[in-house]
């Protein structure tokens, strides 16, 4: 018995939400949500930018804000808005399949914002899924959204469907 080294007890697996490549996964964590494909855009005060760091709420707006789930805490806020857009590709290339925009209050003096953490995963989700759900900005923001994807990749915007040419007009 002496010899016998014991052995530790196998570390147990964590469910997570993973954000995974193009691999195709069996096994544990299979089924995650693949967010490869999803860009995150920033509308602040009539300006868009993509911004990485808006996948894990680190984006330049978020950054240093204690968000509440409460409009009331926020009275200086201005409005703010993270894109999700998906792209996918087809027999004729990439395009921007999905997109969806999530609201904010920031008010980068108090360090106070104001955001629905579910309705941003909820449209992150929609986003993933190829649906445009743009209701909630107004016509700068849309213009504003509309260069930037534009000027990001023409071809990818000649790719895309009518219906978010409609909605960003």
């Amino acid at each position: 018995m002496d010899n016998e080294q014991q052995q530790p007890a196998p570390e147990k697996k964590k469910l997570a939400l993973n954000v995974v490549s193009d691999k195709k996964h069996k096994g544990f964590g299979a089924g995650s949500i693949d967010l490869s494909q999803v860009a995150c855009v920033i509308i602040d005060q009539g300006e868009a930018y993509i911004d990485v760091g808006a996948m894990h709420a680190k984006s330049k707006v978020e950054r240093g804000i204690k968000f509440s789930p409460n409009k009331e805490d926020v009275p200086n806020g201005r409005p703010a808005w993270v894109v999700w857009v998906a792209v996918d590709r087809n027999e004729n290339g990439s395009y921007y399949a999905g997109a969806t925009s999530c609201e904010m209050l920031i008010d980068s003096e108090a360090r106070r914002g104001w955001k629905i953490l579910a309705d941003h995963v909820n449209r992150l989700d929609a986003s993933i899924k190829r649906k445009f759900i743009l209701d909630n900005i107004g016509p700068e923001e849309k213009a504003a959204l509309s260069k930037l994807l534009q000027e990001h990749n023409p071809e990818w915007w000649n790719n895309s469907p009518e219906e978010l040419k409609e909605l960003l007009a």
